[in-house]
């Protein structure tokens, strides 16, 4: 199973950014995906889920500003993000859980800049 991020960049505050993870080799459909993300010196934090049902969730701080979901027809998902804040700052990771193996894989993340 392969993940590939893409869509970071540097940005000002309260601009939007939208994040992708092309992935490959799993089934798709079924598997729980998520955004995390990990900012210097600040461990990795889920920032927001879909399941394979579609069914979302999303970190406190990032509710009402951040989007995700999924393109099963293009084994994608996305994030994003609107009402970026200079807090938002950090590296960004796509994870995928396998159905029904439960085994997870990462991407190699995509650097997401908030200017003030």
């Amino acid at each position: 199973v392969q993940l590939v991020e893409s869509g970071g960049g540097l940005v000002q505050a309260g601009g939007s950014l939208r994040l992708s993870c092309s992935t490959s080799g799993s089934l798709f459909l079924n598997d729980d995906l998520g955004w995390y993300r990990q900012a210097p010196e600040k461990e990795r934090e889920l920032v927001a889920a879909i399941t394979g049902g579609g069914s979302t969730k999303y970190a406190d701080p990032v509710k009402g500003r951040f989007t995700i979901s999924r393109d099963n027809a293009k084994n994608t998902l996305y994030l994003q993000m609107n009402s970026l804040k200079p807090e938002d700052t950090a590296v960004y990771y796509c994870n995928l859980v396998e159905w029904p193996s439960k085994k997870q894989y990462w991407g190699q993340g995509t650097q997401v800049t908030v200017s003030s």
